[in-house]
């Protein structure tokens, strides 16, 4: 039984295991990252020199192995993380869980990152191919919704700006790529996990029209994801290329707030057609604003424009209207930058309790002012990608600098 899995057990099974020296295991060498268990799914990831990550992907391999033949273990997912060193002046790869073709231990190979692993096809039109630029085959557009800093509903408009777009008869899906704080389930009401289909690919889960995917199916909800940023970003790759999507007009990708290794990620793995930048109209979160959007165009991907988000507050007694959090002041700041202006989203008692529900009040109560709000929101994202010149743009090499 599933429950009775424990992380001794699985430890105790790793041991077995034989480290880079080939001696020792990996759990006494403290290779060994924080185990996550979740109804059959085991989660970890293990250390290595960044210079020996190709090397060791068969180290990866057979931990994996071990691990999915203990009784009630469904699969697992064993990541290498390869972390600079202190002081070390070369970044830091991005993990593998990929095989990998092994190289003499004297080679010391480059680790194999995002741009070095084998591309798959970049869908151009819906039922086209192109090989290369890093894309998912059948997925024409990927946005990314993005903010500077969490509690600025990012989520709350990712979900319903993909729901504004299926309206548009776009075939539509959503990526919850939060993966500390995973919000999907919560908002589209969405419990249970996918299935595993053939080829080791999970089916997304449905809700409203939508296929969706985040870590919050694969994991409890009070599960705390102790995990550093490698594997962070394996995950999300895992979510975006392991997942059978199919044919979609346009992904949406619900970002963790901030600029760092997942943001990066998304922009070095798949040529995102835009990002959609959420803030308050308040200046604490448009200087977070900024950053994000300056990130964004600096690793060559289109800023669609800017949301306010909570511009106002409705009081739901007397309809009266209060400047809580300021207004106008994203609308300001596009201009000042340069960028489209999206629209501005009231906040009101309405978005929170449909999204507490897990009923967003874009299909909830499509005839109020928030949801022609997020309408319009979509209708100007998706003219602004519509009218680019060239399509889908490829995914940009980023060298970082120490």
């Amino acid at each position: 039984m599933t429950e009775t899995l424990t992380k001794h057990q699985i430890l105790a099974a790793l041991k077995g295991v034989k480290g880079p020296d080939l001696s020792s295991n990996i759990v006494s060498l403290g290779l060994v990252s924080e185990v996550v268990i979740n109804k059959g799914r085991v989660y970890f990831a293990i250390s290595v020199d960044p210079g020996r990550a190709a090397e060791l992907e068969g180290m990866r391999k057979a931990a994996a192995t071990v691990v999915e033949g203990l009784p009630g273990v469904a699969s697992a997912m064993v990541t290498l993380t390869a972390d600079r060193e202190p002081g070390s002046s070369s970044p830091r790869p991005s993990p593998t869980t990929n095989p990998a073709q092994s190289a003499p231990p004297q080679a010391a190979p480059k680790p194999p990152g995002p741009q070095t692993r084998a591309e798959m096809a970049r869908p151009g039109t819906p039922g086209e191919t192109r090989q290369g630029g890093g894309g998912i085959p059948g997925i024409r557009r990927i946005i990314a919704v993005a903010s500077g800093k969490g509690g600025v509903g990012k989520s709350t408009t990712a979900v319903n700006l993909a729901l504004a777009l299926k309206n548009l008869g776009l075939k539509v899906g959503i990526l919850d790529a939060d993966i500390y704080g995973p919000s999907m389930p919560r908002l589209l009401g969405l419990s249970g996990q996918p299935q595993q289909l053939a080829g080791n690919k999970l089916d997304p889960m449905r809700k409203y029209g939508l296929k969706v995917m985040s870590m919050g199916f694969l994991v409890d909800e009070d599960t705390p994801m102790i995990w550093r940023g490698p594997m962070v970003i394996s995950a999300i790759s895992q979510m975006l290329k392991d997942v059978a999507w199919g044919e979609l007009d346009v992904l949406v990708v619900d970002m963790p707030p901030g600029t760092g290794d997942a943001q990066l990620t998304m922009a070095q793995q798949v040529p995102l057609a835009g990002a959609v930048i959420v803030s308050t109209p308040q200046d604490l979160a448009l200087i977070d604003a900024r950053k994000g959007l300056n990130m964004f165009q600096k690793v060559n991907v289109p800023v669609l424009g800017i949301v306010e988000n909570m511009s106002t507050f409705v009081c739901p007694h007397c309809g009266g209207r209060s400047d809580i959090f300021g207004h106008g002041g994203a609308k300001d700041e596009a201009a000042k930058l340069g960028v489209p202006f999206l629209g501005e989203v009231p906040l009101t008692m309405a978005v929170r309790e449909t999204s507490d529900d897990g009923k967003p009040i874009v299909v909830s109560d499509p005839d109020s002012e928030v949801a022609k709000a997020y309408r319009g929101i979509a209708d100007t994202a998706w003219a602004e990608i519509e009218s680019a010149p060239g399509g889908a743009r490829p995914a940009p090499k980023i060298v970082m600098d120490s």
